[in-house]
């Protein structure tokens, strides 16, 4: 027997559950309602980036990453730095792109240009392999694709090509991005704010204790992204 019902609107669905209270039936209908208010609410994770101190391990898991994502087909394409060292010194740092191409993106105190504490920025350099790597098509469905982009930083942001084009991918979602991105210190990074602020962005803090478990999950994350790409 039905002792009452009503009609509620769940979210922004629009979705109208009659609920019948004083019977097995009526909670199952309430619980079902429930459920797609709670799903509704809970963000579509479409990017990876992960955050963390200097030398923690962060590009080390891009690394690691990678070779997983690349077991299951995936076409990835991008760019990753790497240290330079000259006698035992850090002297400078390298950008490398995933379709094998290599060159300098900084040296300590070599030549003009942007500068980063000691270190000059070859902007020519970084953006003549990091720009093409970007703009380049999709290979297949956007699905199958993943873009590596390590890191937005200080000296890549000197680019304002290199920004758009983040920007761009961002926001149409062509295919997820996993990435990486500095911890807050000093003046705020722009761009780097808005990927940390994003809600469709899931940020991963890197440090000593977890950075030899996090693997995993991360990976789980970038090939749930995929589904969520239009």
């Amino acid at each position: 027997m039905w002792l009452y019902q009503n009609s509620t609107e769940i979210n922004s669905y629009k979705y109208t559950a009659r609920v019948y209270r004083g019977c097995t039936g009526a909670v199952l209908m309430e619980d079902r309602a429930v459920t797609m208010a709670t799903a509704s609410s809970a963000p579509c994770i479409r990017h990876v980036f992960l955050t963390g101190s200097p030398g923690v391990g962060k590009t080390t898991l891009i690394h690691k990453a990678i070779e997983q994502l690349q077991q299951s087909s995936l076409h990835l394409r991008g760019f990753y730095t790497e240290e330079v060292r000259a006698g035992g010194r850090r002297s400078g740092f390298d950008v490398i792109t995933l379709s094998g191409r290599r060159g300098p993106l900084a040296r300590v105190g070599q030549g003009r240009g942007p500068a980063v504490g000691q270190y000059t920025v070859d902007l020519a350099s970084f953006e003549s392999l990091a720009l093409q790597e970007l703009s380049t098509k999709d290979h297949g469905t956007s699905t199958s694709s993943i873009l590596i982009i390590d890191e937005i930083g200080k000296m890549e942001l000197f680019s304002q090509g290199f920004i758009q084009l983040v920007r761009r991918h961002l926001s149409q979602s062509t295919c997820p991005i996993l990435g990486t991105i500095p911890v807050p210190k000093g003046k705020p990074l722009g761009l780097v704010e808005e990927v940390r602020s994003r809600k469709d962005v899931k940020v991963f803090m890197v440090t000593k204790e977890n950075r030899n478990s996090l693997l995993p999950e991360i990976v789980q994350t970038v090939m749930e992204a995929r589904t969520h790409i239009a």
